[in-house]
């Protein structure tokens, strides 16, 4: 694809955000030019046990100006009892001072609860440590396309960008940008493409050494596509962005539903959905509340990733199925049960990664390393959450990087450094 002028991007987004492009001046779109380890190999999906990575997180005085998304009801106001949205309390004991933000939430002891911004580059840094410390291979980095027509948000979703692009090239690790296009309104493909040459343009995104490549190619995911959910943008919107991606050059997957090859349920009936999955690389079907245990896992296995799996090898399509491990967002929706779908002691997630190896899968994504808002996170949290009338889960018990340490063990048994069983592993002391 032919580069559109960057100056003229600038623009465009700035009129889209109707704030010129003082909208997004002040952005890090610059190639990374900082130090690169060789750990993983970039060069491949295959073997690789990826997880998505929200970034979403703001804390009232981090910098960027959002107030407490994702962790309040209300950013905008006081984050404290009453005015909360994640229903997992992260662990911050190896935070820094700058990098904690007090809350008006107590812990048992008394001492004020605190939470971490994913705007502070050195808990993004320390996150992507975490991921080389345990065998996490890399994440797709979330970049919601309904938020990106400038001003803080804007702002806010390239320093994420920039950040775990630093981390994944400090650490060894991989990463890849995944557009979400969920809230996108029709016609609002356009957007993505346009925020894809700016990247391409001003950062070099999938030029420095960590980011992700599938068939030689920098991959790009686009999430969202053939949900039977009511969005406005259309199929044939979207395969115009796929088109474009790949004539820039990129390879392509495609986030889908999970009843995308049976075209019914939760997938719009609409036989182009296949001849838009049939131009990706790599197609992954969402899962997360699909299933509520081991037995279930076994089940969806049968009917869905099996026969998928089969015809996307008739298509020469990769698959990358979708695990996580639990559910639960009561503080977000009041009306849905706490710990909706346990955790089982990391016995949920374990079922699902040895059911995907066993059905043939060669790729895994987990959902999500750090999503506490709805109970599916993976890093470091708490055992000890703050007390009073807010309820909250905890890892039961376990040592909070429990799940970490599963989730390498996961991508070990994919790659077969380990045989697949069917109880989890257990941990040395």
């Amino acid at each position: 694809m032919n580069k559109v002028p960057t100056l003229l991007l600038l623009g465009l987004i700035g009129l889209l955000a109707g704030g010129g492009l003082a909208a997004v001046a002040d952005t890090p779109l610059k190639p990374y030019t900082g130090p690169s380890v060789r750990g993983v190999d970039p060069g491949t999906l295959a073997g690789k046990l990826m997880a998505g990575y929200q970034g979403w997180f703001n804390c009232e005085g981090d910098g960027a100006g959002l107030g407490w998304t994702h962790w309040a009801r209300h950013g905008g106001k006081s984050f404290g009892p009453g005015n909360v949205t994640v229903d997992l309390w992260p662990d911050l004991s190896e935070l820094s001072p700058p990098e904690r933000f007090a809350t008006g939430f107590k812990l048992a002891d008394g001492s004020t609860a605190e939470v971490f911004s994913s705007h502070n580059r050195q808990t993004v840094l320390r996150h992507f440590r975490w991921m080389r410390e345990y065998g996490i291979d890399g994440v797709f980095v979330q970049r919601f396309a309904n938020g990106l027509r400038g001003g803080p948000q804007r702002l806010h979703k390239d320093i994420v960008l920039a950040n775990c692009r630093e981390g994944a090239n400090r650490e060894g690790r991989t990463y890849a940008v995944m557009y979400d296009l969920s809230g996108l309104p029709a016609g609002g493909t356009a957007q993505v493409i346009a925020d894809w040459n700016l990247l391409h343009t001003e950062m070099r995104m999938g030029d420095d050494p960590a980011y992700l490549h599938h068939h030689g190619k920098p991959l790009v995911a686009v999430w969202g596509i053939g949900f039977s959910d009511g969005r406005h943008y259309t199929l044939a919107e979207c395969a115009k962005l796929v088109n474009a991606l790949k004539a820039d050059g990129c390879a392509v997957m495609l986030g889908v539903p999970t009843s995308w090859r049976e075209l019914n349920r939760d997938a719009v009936g609409d036989p182009a959905l296949h001849e838009l999955v049939k131009l990706a690389d790599v197609v992954s079907p969402w899962t997360p509340g699909r299933y509520v245990d081991p037995a279930g896992v076994a089940r969806h296995s049968e009917h869905f990733w099996k026969p998928d799996l089969a015809w996307c090898r008739s298509e020469a399509i990769d698959y990358l199925p979708v695990v996580f491990p639990g559910f639960s967002w009561h503080n977000m929706n009041p009306r849905a049960k706490l710990d909706q779908i346990p955790r089982l002691k990391g016995g949920f997630l374990w079922s699902q990664l040895v059911a995907a190896k066993r059905a043939g899968a060669g790729m895994i994504y987990v959902a999500m390393f750090d999503e506490v808002d709805e109970g599916t996170a993976i890093f470091k949290c708490t055992n000890k959450p703050p007390t009073g009338a807010d309820p909250f889960l905890t890892y039961e018990g376990l040592p909070s990087d429990h799940y970490l340490w599963l989730t390498g063990e996961g991508g070990r048994m994919l790659r077969g450094e380990r045989p697949p069983s069917d109880t989890p592993p257990t941990r040395a002391p």
